[in-house]
């Protein structure tokens, strides 16, 4: 096949190629950077459209655009409305309620304030954008949270302040454009408020049957496990439709809502289907990033002069804390939590596809300031998305609402060893959580000063509870080999499947006791099982710290140490890594590693770490 056509487009096919192989790979890129990956899309969707020509959406999609990106935002706001379990608000309940009730409308004047004195627009304009410019961006929001590494209040309301804004932002734009249609056109006042009312009760109901019916469809068995999510997106597409023909864009607020009924359902296969729904909403997010910044139109946002800067440091320094401080006060939300969610405001996709939308419409309404909401609406993103994107992470430090610096350990289960494990971790001032369903287990755990949970890991309370966000790597080293695979394989897309490790099985000759070994998490240490770590322990076996230099070498310390076991090793920055046994060690000055030594073995040459 042709890259390009006979009129020098490029064909759909590779065009749809070009965007999902820069999406996803912008994506991996800022993973291996540690970089937010909305900047990477913006810049490789720049490169490939204005600044090389290579890709024109008009061009090479050109009536598919449109229908896509709607498509897309609906399912990207329909998976961030199935993230919103009720259970999982707490005590943000309150400062979610106040972002929502208070902080929209009050958004949306602050919004159209700066828009019609700082932008220049026409008030007509400066409402229908303003009301657009409530949402925050869950699409930009959730890759945020997961690099700074928040504390779970201040996390919880900025995810689910942009959630649910999003369809409020866009149902405000309908409401300002419908007023300004009626006072432009022969409609009168009470069809066109009679059609609002209409549309947002229909989509509210059309959300919430569907996404009840769904759920009862599911529970009583009616739709097999094969089905469940072609059976998920072919109903999503027919609500957001059938919606969107009642009072357009109404279509997202019935996509949320239905998300949000399937969340707070019970499902037992709702983990299944959220995890489905994050991965295609991480393709979708990559695509339409791509889109909108390929299509961006430069003559367009050359033509902002000094009014548009000052409208979005307005917005960034002004709108945004007043609207947050004014809502929160009085809310028992730490003033620390404020700040933060004042000053963290960045904008995605639903803002640049709704604004794009509604430029278009005024337009053909006669109001030419109107092609300046899109242009905006990109520098407004692409600003907030890179301030907001380098600045979360040490803003959330600086005000103590992250994790520690060093990433943590959770170890599963107590017992001598692992309390001589977690002992050991301290020492090397790795923070080390250990948990156990039973209390009396955690009894040395308690005396040694180490943190501790007594509970169920799986349980809500662990959730509700525990800061999960300040553990990167997870140890299932329970007596009972099928428990700790169950954690193991649970809680592998919480901390990625490498960072999860489990204690060596009991070898079982009856296979109906084996589990399988695509279950479960990761082999570190010797080739011992629960009972046998217990027994070298209770032998006078000891964790030791020893650091590496130039002078002692990892070579060295193996002949010292022959009959050693390797457990881990910390890299200079405190990260952690358990080895397996035979695995290559990554030496190198200033590495230290933790290993379980035998009875009455020499000291190193080199003193244990601190």
């Amino acid at each position: 096949m042709a890259i390009e056509t006979e009129a020098g487009a490029m064909a759909p096919v590779v065009a749809f190629a070009l965007v999902g192989a820069l999406g996803v790979g912008s994506q991996w890129l800022a993973w291996r950077l540690r970089m937010p990956a909305i900047v990477l899309m913006l810049v490789a969707g720049i490169l490939i459209g204005p600044v090389t020509g290579v890709f024109d959406p008009a061009r090479d999609i050109g009536s598919l655009m449109g229908p896509i990106i709607s498509i897309a935002v609906a399912i990207i706001l329909f998976e961030g409305g199935l993230t919103l379990n009720f259970h999982t608000l707490n005590d943000a309940a309150k400062g979610v309620k106040r972002l929502v009730f208070v902080g929209a409308p009050l958004g949306w004047l602050t919004s159209t304030l700066a828009l019609r004195y700082a932008a220049g627009l026409s008030w007509e304009s400066a409402a229908v954008f303003g009301g657009i410019m409530i949402v925050t961006g869950p699409t930009v929001i959730a890759p945020l949270l997961r690099t700074a590494r928040l504390s779970k209040r201040p996390a919880a309301l900025l995810q689910w302040e942009a959630i649910v804004n999003d369809p409020i932002g866009a149902l405000a734009a309908v409401l300002a454009f419908s007023v300004v249609l009626v006072l432009h056109t022969a409609t009168t006042i009470q069809a066109a408020v009679i059609e609002l009312i209409v549309g947002i009760t229909v989509a509210g109901v059309l959300g919430g049957v569907a996404g009840f019916g769904l759920a009862q469809s599911f529970k009583r068995g009616w739709v097999p496990e094969f089905m469940k999510v072609p059976v998920l997106f072919a109903l999503l597409l027919a609500i957001f439709a059938v919606s969107d023909m009642v009072l357009h864009e109404s279509g997202l607020l019935a996509v949320t809502v239905m998300g949000i009924v399937i969340a707070n359902a019970n499902l037992p296969s709702y983990e299944e289907l959220r995890r489905f729904k994050e991965h295609a909403t991480v393709l979708l997010v990559s695509g339409v990033f791509i889109l909108l910044a390929a299509g961006l139109d430069v003559a367009a946002l050359g033509a902002l002069d000094w009014r548009a800067a000052v409208f979005v440091l307005l917005v960034i320094f002004v709108a945004r804390p007043l609207t947050v401080f004014v809502s929160l006060m009085g809310s028992g939300v730490p003033y620390a939590e404020q700040t933060l969610v004042a000053f963290t405001g960045p904008r995605g996709v639903v803002l640049i596809a709704v604004a794009g939308l509604f430029g278009d419409r005024l337009l053909t309404l006669g109001f030419e300031d109107a092609g300046l909401i899109g242009p905006l609406a990109f520098l407004l993103v692409a600003t907030t998305v890179v301030l907001h994107g380098f600045t979360l992470a040490p803003f959330g430090r600086w005000l103590g609402l992250t994790g520690s610096d060093t990433p943590g350990v959770i170890v599963i289960g107590g017992s001598p060893w692992t309390t001589a494990f977690a002992e050991a971790l301290e020492k090397a001032e790795v923070p080390v959580l250990m948990t156990d369903p039973n209390y009396g287990h955690l009894r040395g755990a308690r005396a040694a000063g180490i943190a501790t949970f007594s509970g169920d890991i799986l349980s809500e309370a662990a959730e509700q509870r525990l800061e999960l966000v300040s553990y990167a790597t997870l140890v299932a080293a329970t007596d009972n080999d099928a428990y700790n695979t169950l954690v193991a394989t649970d809680l592998a897309p919480e901390f990625g499947r490498d960072n999860v490790f489990q204690i060596t099985r009991e070898k079982s000759d009856n296979t109906r006791h084996q589990l399988p070994r695509t279950l479960g998490g990761r082999k570190f240490g010797p080739d011992e099982t629960h009972e046998g770590m217990d027994r070298l322990v209770s032998a006078g076996w000891t964790f030791r710290i020893t650091r590496l230099t130039d002078a002692f070498t990892l070579e060295d310390w193996r002949a010292e140490q022959p009959d050693a076991h390797l457990i881990a090793r910390i890299a200079p920055k405190g990260a952690l890594k358990l080895i397996r046994k035979d695995e290559d060690v990554g030496a190198a000055p200033d590495v230290r590693i933790i290993a379980l030594r035998p009875p009455g073995s020499d000291e190193d040459a080199q003193p244990p770490a601190k």
